[in-house]
C-alpha cells in the first residue's frame, strides 16, 4: 500500500511539539518570544530559564515556568505572528495587505504564480500555503542578499524546502522565462515597467495584482494597466485593520491601528486580439467646469480666474481645501 501523501510544513504544524518545531512563547505581559526547539538548549530571559526539552512532546497550548518565575504559554506561530517576527532584509507584505492579496487574487491550489519582488519572504509564504505542493510560485528578486534572507525564512517556517518555489535572483524583465502564468504578484517600486512583459506569459482571465506604496505609484500603475490593451478595468483599494478593546461594558476601538501599508490594484487579463469597449465615465463636474485648465495642477499652479472659481466652489459645497 503507497504511503499517504503529506504537504510541505504539514507535520510542523500538528501534533506535540517536536525538535526543530517553532514556538511563539508570550508572557503574562503578552509579550512574545519565537525561536525553534532544540534538544539540550535553554531559553533565557531577565525572569530565569527553562529547558527546551520540557516542551519538546508536550501539546500545544502548554504553560511553561522558568526558574524566575515567569509563565509562558507555548503555541506554534500563527503565519501571520511568524512573518512578523522573521529575521528582515527589506520590510515584509503585512498579514492584512497578503491576505488580501491571496484572495482578491483569486490564489488556489495548483495555480502558477509569478511573484516580482520577494524581500523577505513574507508574501513567498502565503503564495505557497495557498497553491500547495501541487502549483507554483515563481519569485524574482533583484537583490541577491534579499533573495538569502527569503529563502531561509521560508524553509524555517516550512521546515524544508519548498518543492512549490523557484526563486530567481535577476531583474524579472530580463530573467523572465516564457512559462505560462495563472497569476502575477507584482511588489516592486515602478510595476509599471513590468506590466508589458508580465503580459505575454499571464493566461487570459489570469489575474494581475500589484502592491505599492503611495499615491503617485498607484495612479501611475492604474494608467499604465489602462494604456496597456491586455487587460480589462484595473481596480485599485486599501485595506485598514483596527483591533477593539473588550473589557466587560468598556467596548470601544483601540487607540492604536494598523492604517495605510500600502495600496492593491487587482487587473485581469483579456484574449489576444479583443477590443475592449470604451469605459464611459461621468467625469466631475469640477473638472467640466475648468476643462484643460486643471489637468492635476495645485490651486497655486491654475491661473488666478480658475482658482478663485475652484475655491468658490469648495466654499459653497463646505469641503476642506
Amino acid at each position: 500500500m503507497s504511503e499517504t501523501y503529506e504537504e510541505t510544513g504539514k507535520a510542523h504544524r500538528q501534533g506535540p511539539f517536536r525538535p526543530g518545531d517553532l514556538v511563539q512563547l508570550t508572557d503574562t505581559k503578552g509579550r512574545h518570544h519565537t525561536f525553534p526547539l532544540t534538544p539540550g538548549k535553554q531559553f533565557h530571559t531577565h525572569k530565569g530559564y527553562f529547558d527546551h526539552d520540557a516542551l519538546i512532546g508536550e501539546p500545544e497550548g502548554t504553560v511553561v515556568h522558568s526558574t524566575g518565575g515567569m509563565d509562558y504559554l507555548a503555541l506554534r506561530p500563527l503565519l501571520a505572528d511568524y512573518v512578523l517576527s522573521m529575521p528582515r532584509g527589506a520590510a515584509v507584505v503585512y498579514p492584512k495587505d497578503a491576505a488580501q492579496i491571496v484572495a482578491m487574487a483569486d490564489v488556489y491550489p495548483g495555480a502558477r504564480v509569478l511573484e516580482a519582488g520577494v524581500g523577505s519572504g513574507a508574501l513567498t509564504c502565503s503564495l505557497l500555503r495557498a497553491v500547495g505542493d501541487g502549483g507554483r510560485v515563481y519569485s524574482y528578486e533583484r537583490r541577491e542578499d534579499f533573495a538569502k534572507i527569503a529563502a531561509k525564512n521560508v524553509e524555517t517556517f516550512f521546515g524544508a524546502e519548498h518543492p512549490a518555489w523557484t526563486l530567481t535572483v535577476g531583474d524579472l524583465v530580463a530573467a523572465l522565462r516564457p512559462d505560462e502564468v495563472d497569476r502575477v504578484v507584482l511588489d516592486m517600486l515602478a510595476p509599471w515597467e513590468c506590466v508589458d512583459a508580465v503580459s505575454k506569459v499571464l493566461v487570459p482571465g489570469g489575474v494581475l495584482i500589484c502592491y505599492v506604496a503611495t499615491t503617485t505609484q498607484l495612479s501611475r500603475t492604474v494608467e499604465a494597466i489602462r494604456e496597456h490593451g491586455r487587460f480589462a478595468e484595473p481596480a485599485p483599494f486599501e485595506t485598514m485593520f483596527r483591533s477593539w478593546h473588550v473589557e466587560g461594558l468598556a467596548v470601544r476601538p483601540d487607540h492604536r491601528m494598523v492604517g495605510h501599508t500600502g495600496f492593491l490594484v487587482t487587473a485581469r487579463r483579456i484574449a489576444d486580439g479583443v477590443e475592449l469597449p470604451v469605459r464611459r465615465r461621468r467625469p466631475a463636474k469640477a473638472a467640466a467646469e475648468l476643462g484643460d485648465a486643471w489637468d492635476g495642477a495645485a490651486p497655486d499652479e491654475l491661473p488666478a480666474d480658475d482658482a478663485e472659481a475652484r475655491q468658490a466652489r469648495i466654499a459653497r459645497r463646505g469641503d476642506l481645501p
